[in-house]
């Protein structure tokens, strides 16, 4: 056992494990003990370490020259005895930094982080722990409603409580910067439907109807729907991830402490910020798809007055009221859903990522079952 190993594949370290009379072993190390070296070090160890003959094992940490998180891994791992349980352990010659930066690691922190096999549950366990966790959801979400509901009615009753300059931060983050992506998507939209239907509808000399459909389909569907999937993915995501990392910081539980409400001072201001900017984008995007439709049907070799007054005979201001209507049902439901989802985060490196992936699918999910009850309660009303 005595001699100085070099670790196969990293040069970096260097390791000797050597044994006295009095039944200590000592273990040596030089070099750069980092993320590379201390996982093959560590291999190397467990077998050299199986069944050590001796009582007591000290490790000179005197030659590392460096040691990053994972070496100081390592080195906990030895000092507290995990892979000799039977050995006292001690170690010494570390630097004072590395020793302050040691003092931090904890057996609990090891033990979080390992892996751990999978539980097997029976298919009724997990339909009744995905039933469980849908009830606790709704409750919270029924609780979130009632705290924003309370919280705007003291806000428009005491204005002066309104954050005016984080609203017009968060206009501006979520809507004004939000622009772009919408003009593109919504033209793009527009041209392809019309370009869709104009094949179809010249087997019937009926091509000028396209301009009847693209105005109906963008103002009253696809305008306020996909305005509010793109802000979902865009900004409930970033709130949702604003509010999460705030929880895992524990910035909102030190506004809790100096008692501020988190959804009153922070829920508020992005829910009112969104319903300014959803229905302002809903009609942008009305406009900017019904354009893209305009364009195709000039390349058809149609006159633009004649387009217009197509679009004029179709479409009214009630079609525009019932979109921009849908417009702030949908901004409601994009920052409300994303910021429970940012309360909701839980401890972890991968919450934050977590919440803001539950906050775009679910609030794409509400979008479409909103439009589909609104759908559902037109058809009823004319019939």
């Amino acid at each position: 056992m005595n001699g100085e190993k070099t670790i196969p594949r990293s040069p970096r370290v260097h390791f000797e494990l050597l044994k006295d009379g009095e039944g200590r072993l000592v273990l040596v190390l030089s070099g750069q003990l980092d993320a590379d070296s201390a996982s093959l070090l560590w291999r190397e160890l467990k077998q050299e370490l199986a069944a050590p003959p001796a009582t007591t094992l000290e490790i000179d940490a005197a030659g590392l020259t460096h040691c990053d998180s994972a070496g100081l891994g390592l080195l906990y791992f030895l000092s507290a005895g995990q892979m000799t349980p039977d050995l006292q352990v001690t170690l010494r010659g570390l630097k004072p930094e590395l020793q302050k930066a040691l003092q931090s690691f904890s057996m609990e922190d090891y033990q979080a982080f390992q892996s751990q096999q999978p539980i097997k549950q029976s298919v009724t366990e997990e339909i009744g722990t995905a039933v469980i966790g849908v009830a606790n959801d709704l409750k919270e979400m029924v609780v979130f409603i009632g705290q924003v509901a309370s919280g705007l009615v003291v806000l428009l009753s005491h204005r002066r409580q309104i954050r005016a300059r984080e609203v017009l931060r968060v206009f501006e983050s979520a809507g004004v910067n939000a622009l772009p992506i919408v003009s593109i998507i919504s033209l793009l939209v527009g041209l392809i439907i019309a370009f869709e239907a104009a094949q179809p509808l010249a087997q019937f000399g009926a091509q000028i109807y396209v301009a009847n459909m693209i105005g109906l389909i963008m103002v009253r569907e696809l305008g306020p729907v996909m305005t509010a999937i793109l802000l979902a993915g865009r900004s409930g995501s970033a709130f949702a991830a604003e509010l999460g990392t705030m929880k895992v910081n524990e910035e909102l539980n030190a506004l809790e402490t100096m008692g501020l409400d988190p959804v009153r001072f922070l829920v508020l201001q992005r829910l009112l910020a969104s319903l300014l900017l959803t229905p302002l984008l809903t009609v942008y995007s009305m406009f900017t798809g019904v354009l893209g439709g305009i364009l195709v049907m000039l390349g058809l070799g149609f006159p633009l007055p004649m387009i217009l007054q197509q679009l004029e005979s179709s479409v009214d201001i009630k079609d525009i009221a019932f979109g921009t209507g849908k417009g702030f049902v949908f901004g409601i439901i994009v920052a409300g859903i994303a910021c429970l989802r940012g309360l909701q985060t839980r401890a972890g490196p991968s919450a934050v990522g977590e919440s803001a992936t539950r906050s775009v699918v679910s609030g794409i999910l509400l979008i479409v079952i909103t439009d589909a009850l609104f759908a559902a309660l037109i058809f009823l009303l004319k019939k």
